[in-house]
């Protein structure tokens, strides 16, 4: 009989037609703002905890200054992009902002929340503080769909930044797989140490 000790099962395959949301690829930090059940708050970039001393680019302060309003996100782990002036391709901003990844949980502050998903969910309001990385499709897996966000951005520019010509590229997110994929305009094809 073999022992079973340290078996690791084979995942189940995600079927690649399934739904997809595509995003706008914004180019600054990535953030992260871990809230506990005890309203505990921890704020990170992507790979280490941030303070008020290392606070990456102004981050953890802003989350402090915003304590209140970002405890509204309640307990979890809220990843998104702390992007525009002095970050990145900057955006023509005179200011930083925080967008939230997660489009499908959180309604724009002042927008009327949707009801999402098979089991008819209704989507949760950001605070004022917060934005969300702007969607450009959702709906069934589509090449054409994805060619089409490239498009849009190439020829119209950001939607994050109305104005800013030189956007990034695209996340398309596959639900099934639980997984975000990047597409940029420019140097796709390349490793970004290869990218001048």
């Amino acid at each position: 009989m073999l022992e079973t000790e340290g078996f690791v099962p084979f995942g189940k395959t995600p079927r690649l037609n399934r739904n997809i949301v595509v995003t706008e690829k914004l180019d600054g930090i990535n953030g992260q703002i871990y809230i506990s059940e005890q309203n505990e708050l921890h704020i990170g970039s992507r790979s280490k905890w941030l303070s008020s001393q290392d606070d990456c680019k102004g981050f953890a302060n802003w989350v402090l200054a915003h304590r209140n309003e970002i405890l509204t996100l309640g307990p979890g782990r809220h990843y998104g992009e702390w992007w525009g002036q002095g970050l990145g391709r900057k955006y023509g901003l005179k200011e930083k902002r925080f967008s939230l990844f997660n489009t499908r949980r959180w309604a724009l502050h002042g927008t009327e929340p949707k009801v999402i998903g098979p089991l008819g969910r209704t989507q949760d309001l950001l605070p004022a503080c917060c934005s969300l990385v702007p969607v450009l499709y959702d709906g069934p897996f589509s090449e054409t769909a994805i060619k089409s966000c490239l498009d849009q951005l190439r020829e119209q520019g950001s939607v994050a930044a109305p104005g800013f010509d030189d956007p990034e590229g695209i996340i398309v997110f596959h639900e099934a797989a639980n997984l975000g994929f990047k597409v940029t305009l420019k140097g796709d094809e390349s490793p970004k140490s290869l990218i001048s």
